[in-house]
């Protein structure tokens, strides 16, 4: 039987704009999605720490070294610039090998969204 576990997070990520005429998604910047081994096109799921909304969507790539969190489509009406929100990526194993997995857990400067070196 396969689990569903956390197998990623951006924990505290302050949310640097919000479009919603863009097609949908959040575009983050490539450090960050690096970093938490996140994928272009992943699901993950958004917890905004402001308003205690949790939703679902897709990553795709922003610009590089500028610290951009843009949530965009129908999620722009959920976070807003300035809100502070959690990024979490999912994966299934087995509950085996969930026992001996280690989540990748990324705390970038909240008010930069910068990560630390």
């Amino acid at each position: 039987m396969l689990i569903t576990v956390m197998r990623s997070k951006l924990h505290r990520i302050t949310v640097t704009e919000a479009d919603l005429n863009y097609v949908g998604s959040i575009s983050l910047d490539p450090d960050l999605l690096e970093a938490a081994g996140i994928v272009e096109g992943e699901k993950v799921q958004i917890v905004n720490l402001n308003n205690g909304e949790r939703i679902e969507t897709y990553t795709i790539i922003g610009e590089r070294g500028t610290g951009q969190v843009c949530l965009n489509g129908p999620a722009a009406r959920r976070c807003q610039p300035g809100d502070v929100i959690i990024v979490i990526a999912y994966g299934m194993m087995t509950v085996e090998e969930a026992q001996n997995f280690s989540p990748i857990v990324i705390f970038p400067d909240t008010k930069t969204n910068k990560l630390f070196k």
